[in-house]
């Protein structure tokens, strides 16, 4: 809702203020008419206090103020009195009286101090130069009804379209040739991310979001995978078989023998199930009788449970 001042809305304002007077004056336009109403100790008064209508009979006062004072009406600095109260009272006629109120607002990162002689925050707003946008709120809510020392929100609204880019995370993915070394893997495709776009309906209360709704989702760039080459040929050495056994070393694909030497590579074949490792040897061992190589707890677990703790293996130097 949007507050603004056009000049026919200071009209019809005004309007509102003088229709009782102009209402008095064609009714009495006779003077000798008006006389004798003005006379008449017996009048009937409508008296309008900030939107209370009230009807008094029997007035005996013959000016505004008079009758203010006899009735014990408090009239504050800044109150309106229609019509003025050095003016005559006529029977029938209408005084109206808008109470001045303070009101206290904070808007846009500030807090302002106004008056107004209305009796709702819309009224408030539109006293003190206070405009809503389209989407404005405040709180109390326009059609409330204020007293003096009402405090007033003003709520800016802001709804608008965000547009978010995501990236998209390509897939990897690997072949094998037979004719590679077994160490050797090649990148035949560079992998490149993709992008999604969202859009999402954003709305801010005062410059924070309170909401986001995805309107849609769009991928606007395809991921490219990532494709490597790993080369499988192992020339291996001649095989041996005993017992396999594990213990907690470095934690990785590592291996303790007598029959290899450091730094060189096996592999090694649980006989029961087929499973294979490829180990480096890091370590001199195992001196039980028929174990023939004590693997690392990680590498172990490749070929059999850590329960079973001995297992029949073949193990083979890898040459290259």
């Amino acid at each position: 809702m949007i507050f603004k001042k056009p000049k026919f809305v200071k009209i019809l304002f005004l309007f509102s203020i003088l229709i009782p007077g102009f209402i008095f004056y064609f009714l009495f336009r006779d003077k000798k008419s008006a006389e004798i109403s003005f006379e008449n100790k017996n009048k009937n008064i409508i008296i309008v206090d900030d939107g209370m209508r009230q009807e008094t009979k029997n007035v005996s006062e013959d000016f505004v103020k008079d009758f203010i004072n006899g009735k014990k009406i408090a009239i504050k600095e800044n109150d309106y009195v229609f019509p003025p109260v050095d003016s005559k009272i006529y029977d029938n006629s209408v005084i109206i009286i808008k109470r001045n109120k303070k009101v206290f607002v904070s808007v846009d990162g500030k807090k302002i101090e106004g008056n107004t002689l209305g009796n709702s925050v819309a009224a408030a707003l539109y006293d003190i130069d206070i405009e809503l946008g389209e989407d404005d709120f405040s709180i109390p809510s326009v059609e409330s009804s204020i007293k003096d020392k009402t405090k007033i929100e003003v709520v800016r609204v802001d709804i608008k379209e965000e547009t978010v880019k995501k990236d998209v995370d390509f897939e990897k993915k690997t072949t094998e040739d037979d004719k590679l070394s077994w160490r050797t893997k090649k990148v035949s495709q560079k992998g490149a991310k993709g992008v999604d776009e969202y859009k999402y309906k954003v709305i801010s209360h005062n410059g924070k979001e309170i909401s986001r709704k995805l309107l849609s989702k769009e991928r606007t760039k395809d991921p490219v995978p990532e494709i490597s080459v790993q080369g499988t040929y192992m020339k291996l050495g001649k095989a041996n078989s005993g017992q396999g056994t594990w213990y907690a070393y470095k934690g990785g694909l590592f291996a303790a023998s007598l029959a290899i030497p450091r730094g060189g590579y096996a592999k090694v074949t649980n006989k029961d199930n087929g499973k294979t490792v490829v180990v480096q040897i890091n370590d001199s061992g195992p001196y039980g009788k028929g174990r023939i190589i004590d693997l690392d707890k990680v590498a172990f677990e490749k070929i059999a449970d850590l329960g079973a703790g001995v297992v029949n293996v073949k193990v083979e130097q890898v040459l290259n």
